[in-house]
């Protein structure tokens, strides 16, 4: 079964409870859940970007959602969640040279997604993992966003006040020693 991986990655999560439960039925009850043709939701791959030195992430001004957020997407029909989440990063950042910190979830987060043009209102079942950069830090703003920024974690106050990007943060904290 081609949801098993992430039935595996899920079930040995420990943070985020509701999401969790929420995105583990959605999962078995969905054979389909990485498809955006399922109109109720499907299974959405995000990165958490951060800096060589682990004090700055990537945020982009999503241009759809007019929202700074972290870099992600759709998965496309792709079960491989992890490599979806590495895809979106390089495509929405331009910036190629990334590492895992660690191969397990670092967040999930269920969110309603407005209804636009011909998609109707739609969840997003995101699994989120969390990259370091390894080379180059300077990114390409991709049609998908306003623009990009390196914000220093001290600073997404600013920027955004989203609860689960805030949560971010936090967890960040712990790579910093």
């Amino acid at each position: 079964m081609h949801r098993n991986n992430l039935l595996d990655l899920l079930n040995s999560y420990e943070g985020e409870p509701e999401a969790k439960n929420k995105i583990i039925a959605f999962v078995k009850a969905n054979s389909d859940c990485f498809e955006r043709s399922n109109t109720y939701g499907h299974i959405t791959s995000s990165s958490w970007l951060l800096s060589n030195d682990l004090r700055k992430v990537l945020l982009t001004h999503h241009r759809k959602l007019d929202k700074w957020l972290q870099p992600g997407g759709h998965c496309d029909g792709e079960s491989d969640v992890p490599a979806s989440a590495l895809r979106e990063a390089v495509e929405e950042s331009g910036i190629d040279k990334w590492e895992f910190l660690t191969e397990e979830i670092f967040d999930l987060d269920v969110h309603l997604i407005p209804a636009r043009k011909e998609d109707p209102e739609h969840f997003h079942f995101d699994v989120r993992f969390v990259f370091r950069a390894t080379a180059s830090e300077d990114y390409i703003v991709s049609e998908e966003s306003h623009d990009l920024a390196w914000v220093p974690l001290t600073e997404v106050l600013s920027y955004t006040d989203e609860e689960s990007i805030l949560r971010m943060v936090e967890k960040s904290k712990k790579f910093i020693s």
